[in-house]
């Protein structure tokens, strides 16, 4: 039964009314209400300066971030391929459809691994989430695939992760795939512009698959996800992290995961969501930001379209310049690229100089020959980053 633009989601309402704020967590895993932990201070974009306890509790105040639990967890697959030990997964967290996820980890391996979230990224693509980064033993959906080719370099880098020694988990986001609303009966606006796209398609001698027009009318449902999200009192961005963050505590929890040493990876949209987890929860001792930073100034008013809401969040850039977000995290790589069209070279210069300032040795940025994209040379360097930070920590580490 069709409930209009919230189709699928008609228990969202009533969860994040009832929702408690998520509350973030420090450096010593507990949930750090108080402002008597991580006292570094931590500038912010509207020049007042506290501390990171501080700023995280802002930036959930921002982004509308709620508490949810991963409850009735399943494991509805397991293979092994490549000396890889797969987990297909789904859990609920209590309002909209059950979440799809999946869990990596090397074929043979002892005692406690460092854990990984891989976070997909948003390419428009709504017709699959997690399965862009992962072999899940079975041929891969075409969406699946073109995601792949474009973004990836034909790679899934949660295998690769995995063979290297990591227990990943990766799973489906907020309104992606899985977790995706159900637009198979549109509200009236959606379907007035979902037949001038037919029309035009047409007019093209276009034809496109399920999936594709389905990817095409996602991408213009999120505007009304967006405006349902601040009549809740949340973000878009807030609703992505608040699923984020509940899988980081099914990858802590995982059997065999070390949660001391806990890292988030992401290109794209995907970076954007590592970026949130890392500077919201302390327990993250490492993340990549591929493809996902700039001075916020800078992408107003020309990269407005370039980005969807997942980046432009109202009221963040009031609070938080984007390199304030990610200096949040413990220890930070963000990858550029040189010739990146989504966003403009000054701002990711802006960016990095200020990131350099802020973190110090914390911080490591890397500038790549590559358009947007997270070429086999950027994952080959993010892995290495990680298995730095989380399998072979430097001595003396000393992240905020």
């Amino acid at each position: 039964m069709s409930t209009g633009a919230l189709a699928g989601y008609a228990d969202w309402p009533a969860y994040f009314a009832g929702a408690s704020a998520f509350v973030p967590v420090g450096l010593d895993g507990r949930r750090n209400a108080g402002a008597g932990e991580d006292g570094t201070a931590s500038p912010g974009n509207d020049g007042a300066t506290g501390t990171v306890a501080d700023a995280r509790r802002a930036l959930v105040d921002v982004l509308g971030v709620r508490a949810a639990t991963a409850a009735d967890l399943r494991v509805d697959r397991e293979w092994v391929a490549d000396g890889v030990r797969g987990r297909e997964l789904s859990w609920w967290l209590g309002f909209g459809p059950r979440t799809r996820a999946y869990v990596l980890e090397p074929a043979d391996h002892d005692g406690d691994l460092p854990g990984v979230l891989a976070l997909h990224a948003h390419g428009g693509v709504r017709s699959t989430g997690a399965e862009q980064l992962v072999d899940t033993g079975r041929a891969p959906s075409p969406s699946a695939a073109r995601m792949r080719a474009r973004c990836y370099a034909g790679r899934t880098p949660a295998n690769d992760l995995a063979r290297d020694g990591f227990v990943v988990l990766v799973p489906d986001a907020f309104s992606w795939a899985s977790r995706a609303f159900d637009l198979s009966s549109p509200p009236e606006v959606l379907a007035r512009l979902g037949a001038a796209l037919d029309a035009l398609h047409r007019e093209r001698h276009e034809t496109l698959s399920a999936d594709e027009r389905f990817d095409e009318l996602s991408s213009l449902h999120e505007y009304g996800i967006a405006k349902a999200a601040g009549a809740l009192g949340t973000t878009f961005a807030g609703a992505v992290a608040t699923d984020d963050l509940a899988a980081l505590d099914v990858l802590a929890d995982w059997p065999g995961v070390d949660a001391g040493r806990l890292g988030a990876m992401g290109f794209s949209g995907g970076g954007g969501r590592a970026l949130f987890v890392g500077a919201l929860d302390g327990r993250v001792a490492a993340s990549v930001v591929a493809g996902m930073m700039a001075a916020s100034a800078s992408l107003v008013p020309d990269y407005l379209d370039t980005h969807s809401w997942l980046l432009h969040s109202p009221g963040l850039a009031a609070r938080f310049d984007l390199p304030d977000v990610a200096a949040l995290g413990r220890r930070v790589l963000v990858q550029y690229g040189e010739r990146d069209e989504l966003f403009p070279r000054q701002g990711m210069t802006d960016a990095d100089t200020r990131l350099r300032t802020l973190l110090g040795a914390r911080y490591t940025g890397a500038w790549h020959d590559a358009a947007h994209e997270f070429t086999a040379a950027m994952q080959d360097e993010a892995r290495a980053f990680l298995t730095q930070a989380l399998i072979r920590p430097a001595h003396g580490d000393t992240a905020a």
